[in-house]
């Protein structure tokens, strides 16, 4: 009997519980072009509304896996812990790029699968693709050569690795599903099921600036994402952090690859950035093996930073996948900048007591840092650095942030947003918890 997508999608959107065999057809139909974008919308859409019990997201999820390759790192040599780490996606969310290369330079092996921006969030993949020459989606054989080489790859999955995830992450993103959790959970174990990991760590952001920013359904996103995983077989932890306000002082693709190379070069960070990396850091360490405590994990971790392994293997990893081999000596050399920079002025003295952060990435999305419909390019010198963090006390005129902008009338629309975004009181607030282990 001829299978019919749109039947499945009607079963869905009735209510009704798909079997693996539907699940993996759709997967299979997403990966290999039989399904329309319209079709795969509508399935997101069902999706969305109806949700997927847990096993029909398990089985979504090594559908999805399944539709491309998946790494075996057994046979390398000498043998080393699989370790990774995801987040959900925030506003200058660097994390990635520091984390990635501190691990390896701690002995574990990161093959790390990132995806682009999500709506008004930035993705690791596009802060890739601001440095010239890196092949951000490489064929599998040059993933090892560069794990070989640097002990990590931060790299998004190509043609041959959970291609189904590509392209429905890029319709998700134009049609007001990203926040729907069956797929997140999809979307995310499948590439780094496919990364062939021994232990996994997630970073669920909660908070104005988050995907998810109730903190409850963060704490349901990252249950379900534990649980489908151990259908599996991946150990996983995870860890609630605040998004509340911009993770670095920076949002934009360049700006954000230069402050985590200032990072990695010992220039010093945001406290905030710092505790999230060693926290989720330690977490996976000790999951995979690699350390026996957390103190012992932060400690390594702290050492890679400071002696420059981490920023050696970051380095190696950029040229051994076409970036400039000098990149993290001169990036102002290689990284573009904008046409124009812009402070914008605080309106008034006292303390930041609150920051719209969604409204800080959209306005990166509005620069032209992000994508408003899947295939449209993106500016990677555009977005925002000095952020002032919550907390912070300005006097009138101060700059909040710096614009980078293409022109004059994209740099005043975005100032103008940086200035709605920021309220300024009498009295500094109380942070927020930055970071809550989920068990």
């Amino acid at each position: 009997m001829t299978w019919l997508p749109q039947e499945t999608i009607r079963i869905k959107r009735e209510g009704g519980t798909l079997g693996p065999e539907d699940l993996a057809r759709i997967a299979r139909g997403i990966a290999d072009g039989s399904l329309s974008d319209a079709q795969i919308a509508a399935f997101a859409m069902a999706v969305h509304y109806r949700g997927m019990t847990p096993s029909e997201c398990a089985a979504f999820t090594i559908a999805m896996r399944d539709t491309g390759e998946v790494f075996d790192w057994s046979r390398e040599s000498p043998p080393s812990p699989v370790l990774d780490k995801h987040s959900t996606g925030g506003i200058g969310d660097l994390v990635s790029l520091a984390l990635g290369p501190m691990l390896a330079a701690c002995g574990a092996c990161v093959p790390m699968i990132v995806g682009r921006g999500l709506a008004h969030t930035g993705g690791t993949l596009d802060k890739l693709e601001s440095i010239p020459g890196y092949e951000s989606r490489p064929p599998p054989e040059r993933v090892r050569a560069a794990i070989r080489d640097a002990g990590v790859a931060i790299i998004g999955a190509g043609e041959r690795i959970v291609p189904a995830d590509r392209r429905l992450y890029a319709i998700r993103d134009v049609t007001a599903t990203v926040d729907c959790l069956p797929l997140i959970v999809a979307s995310i174990l499948s590439k780094k099921l496919a990364g062939g990991l021994d232990a996994l760590v997630l970073d669920i952001k909660t908070g104005g600036g988050a995907v998810l920013p109730e903190a409850e359904r963060g704490r349901e996103l990252a249950r379900s994402m534990i649980s489908t995983a151990a259908e599996a077989g991946l150990p996983v932890a995870a860890l609630l952090t605040d998004m509340s306000e911009p993770l670095a002082r920076s949002a934009g693709n360049a700006l954000e690859v230069r402050e985590a190379i200032a990072m990695l070069r010992g220039e010093g960070c945001d406290a905030r950035l710092l505790e999230v990396t060693l926290a989720l850091g330690a977490e996976v360490m000790v999951l995979g093996k690699l350390a026996k405590d957390a103190k012992s994990a932060r400690e390594a971790l702290s050492k890679a930073l400071a002696s420059g392994a981490a920023a050696e293997r970051f380095s190696r990893m950029v040229a051994s996948l076409g970036g400039p081999s000098d990149l993290v000596e001169r990036p102002e050399a290689h990284l573009a900048s904008a046409a124009l920079v812009l402070e914008v002025p605080a309106p008034q003295s006292g303390f930041v007591t609150a920051i719209d952060t969604r409204a800080l990435g959209f306005a990166v999305v509005r620069l032209g840092g992000g994508r408003a419909a899947p295939d449209q390019s993106v500016d990677p010198a555009v977005g925002f650095d000095g952020l002032a963090p919550l907390g912070a006390n300005v006097r009138n005129g101060d700059p909040l942030a710096r614009v980078h902008a293409a022109n004059g009338v994209k740099a005043k629309a975005a100032a103008e947003a940086v200035t709605r975004a920021y309220s300024i009181g009498e009295k500094r607030s109380r942070p927020n918890a930055l970071v809550e282990r989920i068990v």
